[in-house]
């Protein structure tokens, strides 16, 4: 078998493996789109074919930011419908990943892209989908992802209406990246988003701080005035609100209260303030966030402000 990435002229053999599936909302035309604006490329599109020229049997499609040197994200996997065992098709789908993961080591990744599986809301419920799912999620473990992590994704649109101020702190914007890198390290301390904790076990908390607040500072698309400080009247810091957006969205970027401060409700008031800079400055036609399963707060939080639950996000990783 041979694993290898496309180039221009493969087009017309990836496009027909690109069939509807349960566990992947790519189509044709998106994928049409994304090698348009960039965020899809030939080079990060791979395919299994068993002799050169050949009818490919397997394709894996990654994403990545314009200016990325290698992908950020694998989007979506698909073997052939002449491959019927879910046996073959794991072991098929696994060597390609392998392959692919090994190229992006040798030009410098450091880890192995996460794979993202958007799902709807209930699709544990939905035999298709969690056979559609499995066979992927096995493939993946082999190939290097083994952990797993389930996000909640919310949406909010201006009909939902602007969710009310507490009126308990003040928000202020700060244009010192020390101060948000200080915030970020502070609210690592018993932080329910798996991510941020399991980077920081790695990498040592102020390092973690110094990448997040690189991150929303120089990859994401938000403004960085949009950042804000929230404070008591009196002066205190309780936390920070970061809105931003990706390269589809406005976003609840990060959302952090400081730990001696939790359980006091001050993630409403600064998810409000969030909200109502996106509603203002972006002029949405939605917003969406997410939230880890298992940070039942942050979701409570997402609930009484009016957004709504539209599906979870399935992310497998290296570590």
């Amino acid at each position: 078998m041979i694993f290898r990435p496309t180039v221009e002229s493969d087009l017309d053999l990836v496009l027909p493996l690109i069939v509807p599936d349960p566990a992947c909302a790519m189509t044709a035309d998106l994928y049409r789109a994304r090698l348009a604006d960039g965020g899809y490329r030939p080079g990060w599109t791979w395919i299994a074919e068993d002799a050169p020229g050949a009818a490919p049997l397997a394709l894996a499609v990654w994403w990545g930011g314009p200016d990325d040197a290698w992908p950020a994200a694998l989007d979506g996997v698909f073997v052939h419908g002449s491959v019927r065992s879910a046996a073959d098709r794991t072991a098929l789908a696994a060597g390609l990943l392998a392959a692919a993961h090994t190229a992006y080591a040798g030009a410098g990744a450091d880890a192995a892209p996460e794979y993202h599986f958007f799902l709807p809301g209930d699709w544990h419920d939905r035999p298709d989908t969690v056979a559609a799912v499995a066979w992927r999620q096995e493939a993946a473990r082999r190939a290097g992802l083994p952990a797993t992590l389930e996000r909640l994704r919310y949406e909010w649109t201006p009909q939902d209406g602007l969710p009310e101020p507490s009126g308990d702190v003040i928000f202020r914007a700060e244009p010192d990246d020390e101060v948000f890198v200080d915030l970020f390290r502070r609210v690592l301390a018993g932080t329910l988003d798996a991510g941020s904790r399991k980077q920081a076990d790695r990498v040592g908390a102020e390092a973690q701080a110094r990448a997040d607040v690189a991150f929303y500072r120089d990859t994401m698309l938000g403004d960085r005035s949009w950042w804000r400080i929230a404070r008591t009247p009196d002066g205190e810091v309780v936390g920070f609100g970061l809105p931003s957006r990706n390269h589809a969205f406005p976003v609840v970027g990060y959302l952090g209260v400081l730990p001696e401060h939790r359980g006091r409700g001050h993630a409403d008031g600064i998810l409000a303030e969030i909200t109502r800079i996106l509603a203002s400055e972006a002029r949405p036609e939605r917003v969406r966030a997410d939230t880890d399963l298992a940070n039942t707060p942050m979701a409570a939080a997402f609930e009484r402000a009016g957004y709504r639950s539209n599906g979870r996000r399935l992310v497998l990783s290296a570590s």
